[in-house]
């Protein structure tokens, strides 16, 4: 079974964003060929979590310290096979929903205070590394490399590769969910779902 997770940065039930990041995995479940997949979505609005404490120290085994909100969020980071990362446009970088949680990620590196790896400052404790893409939702003038940059630093912090990137620009902040009734955005997330199941074959094939 084949782990697709979707993290929706939106505080819109039924957003764009959300709807995006359903169609890729829509996508991804419909063409894989060695595999099923199982789908999950968090809406971190939905979630009752506190920002980073930057507590210094590595909260190892836990993820982080705090146990909030977050706490099977992590589980389900850690063991997923895919991610799917969307956040709107706030600002010229991503919402505060998906800034805190990026931020809470931040102990999937923990300090190397004890030199286990002289060559670096933190440990990785994931070992493999997993393809993913980004969903970026904003207006038509908005500027989306900010955010764009702070989810791709994000994978790399967490062993996900940026396989893709889909940007919507929204004519009508208005409506929630615009994108689903425009053909060309959904067939541009169909073709990166198709693209992640190609991904995620390869390394079944290899397992």
């Amino acid at each position: 079974m084949i782990n697709i997770l979707s993290i929706c940065g939106s505080p819109v039930e039924g957003s764009s964003t959300e709807f995006l990041l359903r169609r890729i995995a829509e996508s991804v479940s419909a063409n894989l060929r060695h595999d099923r997949a199982r789908h999950r979505l968090i809406r971190l609005n939905d979630l009752d979590f506190a920002p980073c404490q930057a507590c210094g120290e590595a909260p190892t085994p836990s993820w982080c310290f705090l146990d909030d909100g977050l706490s099977d969020a992590y589980k389900q980071l850690a063991a997923c096979d895919c991610l799917l990362f969307g956040s709107p446009i706030y600002f010229d970088s991503v919402s505060a929903q998906a800034k805190a949680f990026i931020d809470r990620c931040n102990c999937f590196r923990p300090p190397d205070f004890d030199n286990r790896n002289p060559q670096h400052d933190f440990i990785k404790l994931i070992g493999r590394k997993r393809p993913g893409a980004i969903v970026l939702v904003g207006g038509e003038q908005g500027w989306f490399e900010g955010a764009r940059r702070c989810i791709a630093g994000f994978f790399k912090w967490i062993e996900v590769v940026n396989e893709g990137v889909l940007v919507f620009r929204s004519t009508d902040f208005t409506c929630a969910g615009e994108a689903a009734d425009n053909p060309n955005i959904t067939e541009d997330a169909g073709r990166l779902g198709r693209h992640l199941a190609r991904l995620l074959d390869k390394q079944y094939a290899k397992r």
